[in-house]
């Protein structure tokens, strides 16, 4: 039985299917940032064969079952149900993860740079990261949350004062661009986080926080891109 189609976008396939991020994932293939692209398109950027990747897929959802109880179903979520669920689940973790991230990279480059002078690049491009992902939660959390939380609570359309919701949504996709081209650069410099071997606890330490961090970024940044948005502005143009 088919289940997808190439010209599926990936955002929509990991929407209605999110087990299947472990396999885009494995492949390096981007559905957060990139989740407009049909996987005929994103399988061409990897210089992956896009039927064979197909038949992957569709062989791993026929002999899995449908909702694993660990995951959650997004599309069943209110608006304001799946804010909650990203900020209890994501903004919580970065609150916590970003500052003991930010401590253990200026210490490995403290100690190590001069044997790996890399480091000092890895420092500077997550220490940006991590400030403009400190100011991007609270622009979430303090006025696009809640104004989507607005909306979806009034019988009408609320007046907001950048005119209409797409405004700030627009922004928060471009600022997860920047995240994700971060998040590769990151990719990059540590060699798929691959610890050398003479790297202390503390680095591969680090390295396994950056990968945690890496996965979590992009299954919160698809909920936010390829969920939320979407509805938030076809729940606007609904009550215009």
């Amino acid at each position: 039985m088919t289940t997808f189609q190439i010209n599926d976008t990936v955002g929509a396939i990991v929407r209605d299917r999110p087990a299947l991020s472990r396999l885009f994932e494995q492949a390096q293939i981007d559905y957060c940032c990139g989740g407009q692209k049909t996987l005929a398109e994103a399988c061409a950027q990897g210089g992956i064969d896009p039927q064979t990747f197909l038949t992957k897929l569709e062989t791993w959802t026929n002999n899995t079952p449908a909702l694993p109880t660990s995951e959650v179903n997004l599309t069943a979520l209110s608006l304001t149900e799946l804010m909650d669920h990203i900020e209890r689940i994501h903004h919580a973790y970065l609150h916590t993860e970003l500052p003991r991230l930010e401590k253990m990279v200026t210490k490995v480059a403290a100690v190590h740079g001069e044997k790996d002078p890399l480091l000092q690049q890895i420092k500077d491009v997550f220490l940006a990261l991590s400030a403009e992902l400190t100011t991007h939660l609270l622009k979430e959390e303090q006025v696009l949350f809640p104004m989507i939380r607005q909306l979806e609570a009034g019988d009408t359309l609320p007046s907001f004062h950048c005119g209409t919701i797409a405004n700030p949504v627009h922004r928060m996709e471009f600022e997860h661009n920047e995240a994700g081209e971060a998040l590769r650069q990151l990719r990059q410099l540590t060699d798929d986080f691959t610890a050398p071997a003479w790297a202390c606890h503390t680095y591969r330490a680090l390295l396994d926080g950056l990968l945690t961090f890496e996965q979590d970024m992009h299954q919160h940044i698809h909920k936010e891109n390829n969920v939320l948005f979407p509805r938030a502005i076809t729940l606007e143009h609904t009550k215009a």
